[in-house]
């Protein structure tokens, strides 16, 4: 038995080691040891291991003897029962060890935190967030006021920073954020709430409980409390620091881990603990001058570390930017899936916008964008913009913009636009920032080396007058290079005039180049005589030009 109980010990030293066994795998070992470090590999693989049954020695020796050859003698079976039973009783003293070995917790604080929350029934207080980068420099980035209570209704106020007096709330019937600044009041759905603000304490004490391993690694005092510091490893993550108010066993403080170069430290300067909240902040009414928002609204963030809370990614930022663009604000559009980073100039009058999220599908780039690349990567670029990004018109950012651009494009699953009413140079400044990558948009070729297996013959005196229609305000899809393939096509199949619909749909001609000034678009279904149809911007050679058929590829035989 000792000798039994030394070789399981290796064993186990050996696993904690993430090392393999040297008794793994090694068939020699008799039938019980295999079953012992059987035993033990499936208790490490356990969070918390559960202890067994008072009657499981017996059920134990039941299943071996039936298992057992019939051939064996009655001593062999009694011999087996107690070698099993007496290994069983050996694994369940080692299950307190092995539980204490591989899953250390500093449980007696996390029982003292959930303890003293169930006696909180709501709380008010001061958060301030700081946030530093790598080399040390530190922005207290926002300070804000808010109201709580363990039934999941809030109220927070921003106080100071790039938000300030922006209200978020929820009283269990409604949530809203009121934004002062843009008059106007965004209406949410009051269930399911993703968002409620950074650090709330019932949440903060449920990731300190589902953590993998926590450690008491020093005392401080926060906001003239003593605090003890704990570092807490949550699951698939990276290690952060929480202070836990000694005398309240209540979290003050929390130092959240590096995230594309930046920290943030979250703090309540100041908290007491009250019976309930204040009704009028929880009544929902429209401030005089206010414009009520209920569809495809967006929520206001406030940081990074926010964001990823609601979206399970760390989005991108740009590093880097020119001085001349501060962001001021972070969001969620589309439906809480896309992120929004707000970027203004000095002198207000540009914008940037960067949404990313994750791919939904392949990228389809609108008919009218050139094509380049992003860090190798298909991109869509148009000047002006065409595809609706669902940014033109919310929060009045773009109203009544026209010029403006974007850079669109996909890379490790997740899509990226740079939209901004700014030059297509600083665009490309904001995209290679975000992407750490080049951005390559392909100069018009004259001599392009796509050359059809048919020329079609073009008139310049027409096509002239049609750049003078379409000046005029006439015929607008001649500026859609695959409106102009469409009906080039559906012509050849149909010489004597289009009745109804086209025979060719819009859907199914496929942009394969476009650098501005030359055209290929292919045909992706069968049913047509032309496989592949070469345009060209004869006449004006930027988004005002007309698009020309200069020649097709038809279906080989």
């Amino acid at each position: 038995m000792e000798n039994i109980k030394k070789r399981l010990s290796d064993y186990i030293d050996r696993l904690n080691e993430e090392k393999k066994p040297q008794a793994h795998g090694n068939h020699t070992e008799t039938s019980e040891m295999e079953e012992l470090m059987n035993t033990v590999r499936k208790i490490r693989s356990l969070k918390e291991p559960t202890l067994p049954e008072a009657d499981y020695p017996e059920k134990l020796a039941e299943s071996v003897a039936k298992q057992l050859s019939a051939k064996s003698t009655v001593k062999k079976i009694k011999r087996t029962l107690i070698t099993a039973t007496a290994a069983v009783a050996a694994v369940v003293v080692l299950v307190f060890t092995l539980s204490s070995i591989l899953y250390p917790r500093n449980t007696d604080i996390v029982y003292a935190m959930e303890q003293a929350f169930q006696e909180v029934k709501a709380y008010h207080g001061i958060i301030e967030i700081v946030e530093s980068n790598s080399e040390g420099k530190e922005t207290t980035q926002a300070i804000r006021e808010v109201w709580a209570d363990k039934e999941g209704k809030y109220y927070v106020k921003e106080l100071e920073g790039s938000q300030s007096g922006l209200i978020t709330a929820n009283n269990g019937e409604k949530k809203w954020q009121q934004r002062p600044d843009e008059k106007q009041v965004f209406v949410f759905p009051a269930f399911p709430d993703p968002y409620q603000f950074s650090f709330e304490l019932g949440k903060e004490i449920n990731n300190v409980k589902n953590a993998t391993e926590i450690n008491t690694i020093g005392e401080d005092i926060v906001s003239n409390r003593a605090v003890k510091i704990l570092e807490v490893t949550p699951k698939g993550g990276q290690p952060y620091r929480i202070w836990v108010d000694k005398e309240s066993k209540l979290p003050l403080k929390r130092e959240c881990a590096m995230l594309n170069s930046i920290q943030y430290t979250t703090t309540y300067t100041s908290i007491y603990y009250c019976d309930a909240l204040p009704e009028e902040l929880l009544a929902y009414c429209i401030p005089e001058g206010f414009e009520e928002i209920n569809k495809n609204p967006e929520q206001l963030v406030n940081n990074i570390e926010e964001l990823k809370e609601l979206t399970g990614f760390t989005p991108r930022i740009p590093v880097g930017i020119h001085e001349s663009f501060k962001r001021d604000s972070i969001s969620l559009a589309n439906s809480m899936k896309t992120v929004k980073l707000n970027y203004t100039s000095q002198d207000k009058h540009n914008r940037v916008i960067v949404l990313q999220g994750k791919t939904e599908g392949e990228l389809i780039p609108a008919t009218t964008a050139v094509l380049g690349t992003v860090n190798g990567n298909v991109a869509e670029i148009q000047s002006p913009v065409q595809r609706d990004y669902g940014i033109l018109s919310g929060g009045g950012v773009y109203s009544g913009v026209t010029d403006i651009s974007s850079i669109r494009w996909q890379e490790d699953n997740f899509e990226f636009a740079v939209v901004g009413n700014v030059s297509l140079e600083s665009l490309v400044s904001f995209a290679e920032k975000l992407a750490d990558g080049p951005v390559v948009i392909p100069a018009g070729d004259e001599n392009s080396s796509n050359k059809p297996q048919i020329e079609v013959p073009v008139d310049l005196e027409i096509e002239e007058n049609e750049q003078m229609s379409v000046d005029a305000g006439h015929s607008p899809w001649k500026l859609d290079p695959t409106y102009v393939a469409q009906v080039f096509v559906s012509l050849k199949i149909s010489p004597e005039g289009i009745q109804g619909d086209y025979p060719v749909q819009y859907e199914d001609i496929n942009l394969v180049k476009n650098d501005g000034v030359n055209a290929v678009l292919e045909l992706s279904k069968d049913t047509t005589i032309v496989r592949r149809v070469y345009l060209k911007r004869l006449i004006r050679q930027d988004n005002t030009g007309i698009w020309t058929v200069v020649g097709y590829d038809p279906v080989s035989s």
